[in-house]
C-alpha cells in the first residue's frame, strides 16, 4: 500500500479507474441508454471542473500558503523553493488555466449559450437579459477569461524572469527580478480577488435558489 501510494501517477490512474466503475454502475442503472451528446458534454463538464480544481486550487495556495509563509522561511531555503517547488507548481498552474477556459468554452459551445454568455445575454432569442442563467454565467466566464489572459500574459511571464525558470534570463539585473516578482504577485491578488465572484457566479448560474 505504501509503495501504491507514493506513486503518484499510480494514484491519479486508481482514481479515474475508480470514476470509469462509478460510471458503468451509473449507466448499468439507467438500462446502458445514453445520450452521445449528453454523455460527451458531461465529460467535458467533468473535465472543466478538474482544471479548474487545479487552477484555483494552485492560485489560493501561492495567496494563502506560499506568500504569505515566505518571510518566514531562512534565507538559505529560500532558493530551493524558487528553482523547484514553484516552477513545478507554475506548471500545473498555467495548463490547468488553460484547461479550465477550453473546456469552458467547449462546454458553452455545445450546450449552446456560448454567443448569449459572452454577450451577457444581449443577443437572445428570447430578448435580451431574459435569463439570469446565462447573465450569470456569462459574468463569470468573462471573469474567467481575465484571469486565464493574466496567468498566460502577465503571471507566467513575469515568473519566468523573477525565478530565471529554464534559465530564459540568467542575465537579468536584480532590480527587474524585483519589479517582474512584484508585478506577477499583484496580478496574482487581482485573480484572487477576482475567482470569489466568479465561482458564486458559475454556482449562481444553475444553483440560485
Amino acid at each position: 500500500m505504501a509503495a501504491f501510494l507514493g506513486n503518484l501517477r499510480n494514484v491519479v490512474i486508481a482514481g479515474f479507474v475508480l470514476a470509469a466503475l462509478v460510471l458503468l454502475i451509473h449507466l448499468q442503472r439507467d438500462g446502458w441508454n445514453v445520450d452521445a451528446e449528453t454523455f460527451v458534454g458531461f465529460v467535458i463538464r467533468w473535465a472543466h471542473i478538474i482544471c479548474g480544481v487545479m487552477w484555483i486550487g494552485l492560485l489560493w495556495y501561492f495567496n494563502f500558503v506560499a506568500t504569505p509563509t515566505m518571510p518566514k522561511i531562512p534565507d538559505d531555503l529560500k532558493p530551493a523553493l524558487g528553482r523547484f517547488i514553484t516552477p513545478a507548481a507554475l506548471f500545473w498552474f498555467r495548463w490547468g488555466a488553460m484547461g479550465t477556459i477550453i473546456f469552458g468554452i467547449l462546454l458553452a459551445g455545445i450546450n449552446r449559450y456560448i454567443v448569449q454568455a459572452y454577450t451577457l445575454d444581449i443577443v437572445d432569442a428570447n430578448g435580451a437579459f431574459s435569463s439570469t442563467t446565462y447573465l450569470m454565467i456569462g459574468i463569470g466566464m468573462w471573469l474567467g477569461t481575465i484571469m486565464w489572459f493574466n496567468v498566460w500574459f502577465v503571471i507566467w511571464p513575469n515568473q519566468q524572469k523573477a525565478l530565471n525558470i529554464d534559465n530564459r534570463f540568467p542575465d537579468l539585473a536584480g532590480p527587474d527580478k524585483a519589479a517582474a516578482a512584484k508585478t506577477a504577485g499583484q496580478f496574482s491578488r487581482i485573480n484572487t480577488l477576482l475567482s470569489i465572484p466568479m465561482l458564486f457566479c458559475m454556482a449562481a448560474a444553475t444553483h440560485w435558489p
